[in-house]
């Protein structure tokens, strides 16, 4: 056994997770960023954590306007998850180039079209952790769709497969 930034990734590549976009306003425009470190927090009150790397454009919007949306992906979404993982990418042609549709909540939040389940989320606190910064958020409206989710495993999209049976 040894340990390495590098085996430590292999590592976590095997913990099989969804996939996300995290969207919000920023005078007008939608940014966003594909996010997979993201898990609930608390039921009472509604919490949600998500994971976002210090040096994304992202995670300075973040900070700044205390609201954002977490967009999970369905199956059909893996070319938008690709999209918004580009660090270099400005997202003004996101329609164009991968399909992101974006409706806009009552608060403004851009909420993606076609997402298996949508969470408008408010900032509610924020420490740093190594290069990333693990942002809490209260969840303070969803959007729940019908389909099945667009998975991340050993650095590569899936579906799921085969249920187990009970």
């Amino acid at each position: 056994m040894g340990l390495s930034a590098a085996e430590f990734r292999k590592a976590m590549g095997r913990f099989a997770t969804g996939v996300t976009i995290i969207t919000l306003d920023l005078d007008g425009e939608v940014h966003g960023m594909t996010a997979n470190a993201f898990a609930s927090v608390s039921l009472d009150p509604m919490l949600i954590l998500v994971c976002v790397d210090h040096s994304a454009r992202t995670h300075a919007h973040m900070h700044a306007k205390k609201r954002f949306g977490i967009n999970i992906l369905s199956e059909q979404q893996r070319e938008i998850s690709e999209h918004y993982a580009l660090a270099f990418q400005t997202h003004e042609h996101a329609a164009e180039e991968a399909g992101a549709r974006f409706d806009r909540t009552a608060k403004g939040t851009p909420i993606l079209h076609g997402a298996l389940a949508y969470l408008e989320c408010r900032l509610q606190s924020a420490e740093d952790a190594g290069d990333h910064t693990i942002f809490i958020a209260e969840v303070e409206d969803v959007v729940v769709r019908s389909g099945e989710p667009l998975l991340f495993f050993r650095g590569k999209y899936a579906k799921i497969g085969e249920e187990i049976p009970d």
